[in-house]
């Protein structure tokens, strides 16, 4: 995402729940109050071991439903618009789905590639030496994101335990089970977004076609995504990972690309550079191939004016976060092909986040068959309140998912009053 685009985002964003404070006859001051980040962080940090600064940043998006909540990416074009992007997404999600907490989201802007994992650690443990003040069990809790996962966290969560000089597990989430992870929390993007999927379908089943799905992205969401909805009866065409896509109309096998795509460490290009039946195509052109479901699981603003016109699914599964443009919008809209935006389509994941949070607090650790049906529970009512919103207003699932998202904290807010204090 471009510094221009995330700009664009965040105002469109802004705009979004704007109105929809609006509709709902919430005060001036209230409005005000959800539309702006509570705290910035922005920092240029020295690492040890790297000879140039790098940039860390944390963005805590409203706290009035509890302590702030989301994930840091390791990526070159983090910047400030972006993680604020983010943050704001991440406040909606959790009002939206029902949890106990607001929005925040963190970055250090760098590509991991150029490091190694000795380098990467001493990035983690700066980023925490940077931010320790503003994180903790009940005040902001990170998480994995983009080129960051359990190994990551666990850094920072020994970094912070160092500086505080006590345990505290619930500081961060997305750990390894060893040091207090959830199980599920793996695929826990994936399976909410294919619970709410499959509940939308209950309402629209003439939308499911073929069940053919195309998936953009073939990281850890997208690949969870896949091999669940292939266990779930769907055909998966086409999948992609940076360096390019696949499509092939009879289907993919792709657990046996999952498996081999680990073992070989290997594009998928390579992959099939000798298979005939298979279509080695370029990113953009996956994206309007035919098929009955299309799921964005790779990074933001990939569905544009530019292409929105020529996309030929009928349903569009948000599990990247602001993949579509508010233009692009507009175009799908006019088209009849439903968006599921990714405050609902993918809120799996800070879903069980939270289930970790509180696992941590009590510790006391779950099943793997109450997590499901803990996360089963939240997806499926939270996808019923936007979809019946949408059907008698006459919304989109996205304006309908503001208007929910934005009408439970914009009550927290205004109960809390005019002393509330943004810190």
């Amino acid at each position: 995402m471009t510094n221009s685009s995330s700009s664009n985002t965040y105002k469109n964003i802004q705009g979004a729940i704007r109105r929809a404070g609006e509709d709902l006859g919430f005060s001036e001051s209230t409005i005000t109050t959800i539309t702006n980040p509570y705290n910035v962080i922005n920092e240029s940090v020295m690492v040890e071991g790297i000879d140039t600064p790098i940039n860390m940043y944390r963005v805590q998006f409203n706290n009035a439903l509890g302590p702030y909540k989301g994930g840091i990416r390791f990526h070159p074009d983090v910047d400030l618009d972006e993680v604020k992007t983010l943050a704001i997404t991440m406040m909606l999600k959790c009002s939206l789905v029902g949890i106990p907490m607001g929005g925040a989201k963190g970055g250090a802007t760098l590509n991991p590639e150029n490091y190694t994992e000795t380098e990467i650690e001493a990035v983690a443990r700066a980023w925490v030496r940077t931010m320790h003040e503003y994180i903790g069990v009940d005040k902001d809790i990170p998480a994995p994101d983009v080129n960051t996962n359990g190994q990551i966290m666990s850094y920072m969560l020994d970094e912070f335990e160092q500086i505080v000089g006590r345990s505290e597990p619930g500081v961060i989430t997305g750990k390894p089970i060893a040091l207090g992870g959830s199980v599920g929390r793996e695929q826990a993007t994936s399976q909410g977004g294919v619970y709410v999927l499959q509940q939308l379908l209950e309402y629209l089943p003439d939308r499911v076609g073929n069940k053919q799905v195309i998936i953009q992205g073939f990281g850890n969401v997208g690949s969870y995504a896949a091999t669940l909805l292939a266990d779930a009866g769907y055909t998966i065409v086409g999948i992609s990972d940076s360096k390019g896509a696949i499509y092939r109309s009879s289907g993919l096998n792709v657990h046996d690309i999952l498996k081999r795509k680990n073992e070989l460490r290997t594009s998928l290009h390579d992959m099939f550079a000798d298979d005939a039946s298979v279509d080695t195509i370029l990113n953009e052109e996956l994206l309007v191939r035919p098929c009955d479901i299309l799921i964005p699981a790779a990074l933001e603003n990939q569905i544009t004016a530019d292409n929105a016109g020529d996309i030929q699914a009928r349903i569009i599964l948000e599990l990247a976060n602001n993949p579509t443009s508010a233009d692009a919008d507009t175009i799908l809209n006019n088209r009849d092909i439903m968006v599921v935006p990714d405050f609902l389509a993918n809120a799996g994941g800070v879903t069980v986040s939270y289930f970790e949070w509180v696992q941590n607090r009590e510790q006391y650790y779950w099943d793997a068959q109450t997590v499901d049906e803990r996360l089963h529970t939240i997806m499926t009512n939270a996808t019923k309140k936007t979809f019946e919103l949408a059907k008698n207003q006459s919304f989109t699932l996205r304006e309908a998912g503001f208007n929910l998202a934005v009408e439970r904290v914009a009550h927290a807010v205004a109960l809390r009053g005019s002393g509330h204090i943004k810190k």
